[in-house]
């Protein structure tokens, strides 16, 4: 829906520019700047990296491979997207803005760095302790890329529903992923013996 009324130009993007208007340039500029880079490859890549690096050491091969596809397959959707769109940025004459590619590479560089994580037995060092817990990973994903997405509206780099496209985005792209944790995650469960 969102790409639809970003394509037609309906009220939905008169709403989102208004909004927007009023969103950019509030708060502290070198904190949405921090918050906007949080998007960016220099930053989100090697977080990815360092999982899948930690998951190909610890011989989850199948892991590696999947989230590596996920992170491949943002810029395969969000590239056609923004062409198709040319959507004009806030601040810019420049176009090709419509879905938020940082906010993308964050969802999806975040997100499947949980998911990896989470499929991965603890070891037994960690085990026995109460930290971290298994809900601070995906929680600290959804925080980074919410800051993201903060960071970038309101720095003026990209309009709200740039931001919420990638968003609705993220979870979709990470589904298969979501899917193959799972398999791993009752896998390895069922070799461990349980307490």
């Amino acid at each position: 829906m969102i790409t639809w009324q970003v394509a037609v130009e309906g009220p939905l993007l008169r709403l989102d520019e208004r909004v927007g208007g009023e969103l950019f340039g509030r708060g502290p500029a070198a904190l949405s700047q921090v918050f906007s880079d949080l998007g960016g490859m220099p930053v989100a890549l090697p977080v990815l990296t360092c999982v899948i690096a930690y998951a190909l050491w610890r011989r989850a091969l199948r892991l590696a491979v999947y989230a590596a596809l996920t992170m491949a397959t943002v810029p395969a959707l969000v590239i056609p997207l923004k062409v198709a769109t040319a959507r004009q940025g806030p601040l810019t004459e420049a176009v090709n803005y419509y879905p938020s590619g940082h906010t993308a590479t964050a969802a999806v560089a975040y997100g499947a760095s949980a998911l990896v994580l989470l499929a991965l037995p603890r070891p037994s060092w960690l085990r026995e302790a109460s930290w971290p817990r298994a809900w601070m990973t995906p929680v600290a994903a959804i925080l980074l890329t919410t800051a993201t997405g903060i960071g970038l509206v309101l720095h003026g780099y990209h309009w709200p529903l740039d931001v919420l496209a990638s968003w609705c985005l993220g979870p979709l792209v990470l589904a298969p992923l979501w899917w193959v944790s799972c398999r791993s995650r009752r896998r390895s469960s069922s070799r461990t013996p349980s307490c």
